[in-house]
């Protein structure tokens, strides 16, 4: 089931919702007028109670403000066993530290990556080659099937 996607609410309609709120007394007329539902106005009546019209004005971001990242002293584990062992992958890089700290793993691969990738201790792809082997050789890539 697709959910109804709704826009955040402005500061203006904010304010709209709350001033017709303050003149009617009626929550249902203000979020009409505002074009919002009932849950958008019991959403903002504390902000509104507490900072008058100023705490309408910003909203939290639902995003995070610090992006959860990888403790330094693992990052630095992870460079050091790559340094130590040049020949493992980032698979084999999880796994040795998850082994260490038993087994309960302490990086995905995919940040071993990214961590070794940042330190420039993992080599960039190369670029994928236009044509197939028979575009570079100019030859056929198969032999002529006999004929019967």
């Amino acid at each position: 089931m697709a959910r109804t996607y709704f826009p955040l609410t402005t500061p203006s309609q904010r304010r709209l919702l709350f001033e017709t709120w303050e003149a009617t007394g009626d929550v249902g007329a203000a979020c009409r007028v505002a074009h919002v539902g009932r849950r958008t106005f019991y959403y903002w009546k504390p902000r509104f109670l507490a900072a008058g019209y100023a705490g309408l004005e910003r909203f939290e971001s639902r995003a995070p403000h610090q992006p959860q990242r990888t403790a330094p002293a693992v990052e630095g584990r992870v460079i050091t066993l790559r340094r130590e062992q040049p020949g493992w992958g980032r698979r084999r890089l999880a796994d040795e530290l998850a082994k260490a700290n038993g087994w309960v793993p302490l990086v995905s691969p995919g940040t071993v990556r990214r961590i070794l990738r940042e330190a420039g201790l993992w080599p960039e792809p190369a670029p994928p080659q236009r044509g197939g082997p028979a575009a570079r050789t100019g030859r056929p890539t198969s032999p002529a099937r006999p004929s019967m």
